[in-house]
């Protein structure tokens, strides 16, 4: 019983570490993928007696499925059931993880090539007021497209050209953590949380932008309307800083079609798992082979090594691989807790404690501030089984709930989501300043939201 109550403890103290990752100095990734093995190893050492104590369902499920294997000696059945748990469980975390890398890819293609270049030119504001609702109102509207991570690296970079100001700044790259964060909820490609919640079948595409549009506003609008006041009325706008000289090559129309290119391959993502049932990972592979082939026949037969650098075989190279270790480590993770009936018992602990399953989604959305999201969607995906019907059903008002809380939580604190933590290694922000300035005004929003979606729903 020692190592089987010992999993959740590991789980708990590697959580901890990722969210505590600047003061221990150890890579989050590191920390996942190591928190991963070692809960893996522990049910690999002690598979005879996890098998044993596993909830009747997971074993009856289990022979079901395979007769032939009832008559096999326990350690064999038990590592045989081992086996199919991890192939199975790795299959799942893969189409995830191709997902973000392919997201990834996209989105480094259109950026290489000065495609977003054309949004921010586009920018006419000059009063920093101005300038602070169209850049929120942007941030929110390419989350949805691009998803939260993406699109505040790109904002920020082009806030740092509009407004050299350090202080006026960090209150513009606060808020563009708050605005993604507000507009990645109401996509299914908006969080890596709600992907996964999307891609499980807990909630349809459609529904979820739907019933959480109106509520990522108000999570955006009351935080937006207060943080306006912090800026002076009277400010200068700088001119945007000219576009590196692979980018000064690039010609407007080539510029211009990868970016509708790439931004149209991850809103068709949807679309196409709509209509064909295509799955997510291979619609976003799909606009990256599109692109890959335009790429490659616009730049073949180009001798400039700053034109090669913009094909996608450089993008792949650039993209961050840990990243995708860490969200194998964390999934991986879960997969093991699943698998030994762990979140089975904190399902029951949770369902006993809170009447109303509501409260559960938004509890989890403020937890979300300082644990990972990651972990904990898919902890409570792993704790409640979708069911045809009741309160874990497709698109039930717990999983939608979920989805907002999740991700809008993790604006709570600077460190709770991989946007706000991406913004503060850029802008170099204090965590006391955005506790003391934007974390009241993330939890006004995060509230109005809630309020809004009780009233609509």
């Amino acid at each position: 019983m020692f190592f089987y109550y010992l999993m959740p403890v590991i789980f708990l103290l590697g959580i901890i570490g990722i969210a505590l990752e600047d003061v221990i100095k150890v890579n989050k990734a590191a920390t996942a993928v190591g928190m991963c093995i070692l809960l893996w190893l522990i049910f690999l050492l002690n598979a005879d007696h996890f098998f044993l104590i596993n909830p009747p369902k997971h074993i009856s499920e289990f022979l079901a499925m395979f007769p032939q294997l009832g008559e096999m000696p326990l350690h064999e059945l038990a590592f045989e059931f081992l086996e199919l748990k991890l192939v199975r469980g790795l299959g799942d975390v893969a189409t995830t993880l191709f997902f973000v890398l392919g997201s990834m890819a996209i989105i480094d293609i259109v950026d290489s090539h000065g495609g977003f270049s054309v949004i921010s030119q586009s920018i006419k504001a000059r009063s920093l007021r101005k300038l602070l609702c169209v850049l929120c109102s942007i941030t929110f509207l390419m989350s949805i497209l691009l998803g939260n991570l993406a699109t505040v690296i790109v904002m920020v970079s082009i806030a740092r050209k509009l407004v050299p100001e350090r202080t006026s700044r960090l209150v513009f790259s606060s808020m563009i953590v708050i605005a993604s964060n507000a507009g990645g909820s109401c996509s299914p490609i908006g969080d890596v949380t709600t992907l996964l919640l999307w891609t499980g079948g807990n909630v349809s595409a459609l529904h979820q932008v739907t019933t959480l549009l109106l509520p990522s506003v108000a999570m955006l609008a009351v935080p937006l309307a207060l943080a306006t006041f912090m800026l002076p009325r009277e400010a200068a706008v700088a001119p945007l800083s000219s576009a590196t000289s692979a980018q000064t090559e690039v010609s407007p129309k080539t510029r211009k079609a990868v970016l509708w290119v790439g931004l149209g391959s991850l809103a068709m993502v949807p679309v196409l798992q709509t209509l064909i049932q295509l799955p997510p990972f291979m619609g976003v592979l799909l606009g990256l082979v599109i692109l890959w082939v335009i790429t490659d026949r616009k730049y073949a037969d180009s001798s400039d090594e700053a034109m090669q650098n913009l094909r996608v075989q450089k993008s792949l190279s650039r993209v961050d691989i840990s990243t995708i270790f860490f969200f194998l480590g964390i999934l991986m993770s879960v997969q093991a807790l699943i698998v030994t009936g762990q979140l089975a018992i904190m399902a029951n602990f949770l369902s006993d404690t809170f009447v109303d399953k509501n409260h559960i989604a938004i509890v989890l959305g403020v937890l979300s501030s300082f644990l990972d999201n990651v972990a904990l969607v898919s902890a409570t995906m792993g704790m409640y089984p979708l069911q045809e019907a009741g309160v874990f059903a497709a698109d039930s008002s717990f999983w939608t709930l979920l989805a907002f809380c999740a991700v809008t939580g993790g604006s709570l604190l600077i460190i709770g989501s991989a946007a706000g933590v991406t913004v503060m290694g850029m802008e170099k922000i204090p965590f006391g300043y955005y506790l003391k300035r934007f974390s009241p005004l993330a939890l006004f929003g995060f509230v109005a939201g809630v309020i809004v979606y009780m009233l609509f729903v």
